[in-house]
């Protein structure tokens, strides 16, 4: 006689522990130094960062017991807290991958494309500084790729609000606008922090996660 009990797939699913965790830097603490300084980035990366990835394992084990227990209003409640850290986890995993200690050069694709839409790599650059310097309090300003026009788009995000999720664009490149990314440094001139940071984007990458997405389209 079978006397194994059927289980509840969603309940399984749910009694899953995946955590999230903090990512490794692809360079030392001081690798960006003189425009961002290692007490910066030991603090971003090991207190700020790790915060958010710390409190978003907490909402999703809280979601997950939420969920079984069906608590609708608790489910409700941890909605804003997923998406703050979960956001918070998102947005600074992009942004190191952003960053380099070397110089790189867009490839000819992605040249090319920011051409297309926005005239030239100058204009670019002049709109992206101020759409950040526009953004009031804390955010983040992004270079996105709108799939349905095949089209890149700049966009800003308010707090953590993670891009694809906020506005269906795909990230490209981001910067955080938050004071704790550059006032140790910079003090509250975020204009100088942007015209600094801009000199250690690392296009490599931002034309690899282009020509990827480019890929994928033409496929």
């Amino acid at each position: 006689m079978n006397t194994l009990k059927r289980v509840n797939p969603s309940r399984l699913v749910l009694q899953i522990r995946s955590k999230h965790t903090l990512p490794e830097l692809p360079y030392d603490y001081s690798a960006l130094e003189p425009t961002i300084c290692r007490e910066i980035m030991e603090l971003h990366h090991q207190k700020h960062h790790a915060g958010y990835v710390e409190a978003f394992n907490s909402a999703e084990e809280q979601l997950r017991e939420a969920l079984v227990n069906c608590n609708p209003n608790k489910v409700i409640q941890l909605g804003k807290i997923l998406r703050f850290n979960g956001g918070g986890h998102i947005n600074h995993s992009l942004f190191w991958e952003n960053l380099s200690p070397h110089c790189t050069a867009p490839s000819k694709a992605l040249e090319s494309g920011l051409k297309q839409n926005f005239y030239s790599k100058e204009d670019f650059k002049q709109l992206m500084c101020d759409t950040a310097l526009s953004v009031q309090g804390s955010g983040w300003i992004w270079l996105g790729w709108h799939k349905p026009s095949k089209t890149m788009k700049i966009a800003a995000c308010c707090n953590q609000d993670p891009l694809e999720a906020t506005t269906g664009l795909l990230p490209l490149l981001g910067i955080d606008l938050w004071e704790h990314a550059y006032y140790i440094q910079y003090k509250n001139d975020r204009a100088k922090y942007f015209d600094a940071l801009w000199e250690i984007i690392d296009w490599k990458m931002v034309s690899k996660r282009y020509e990827k997405l480019r890929c994928l389209i033409e496929k």
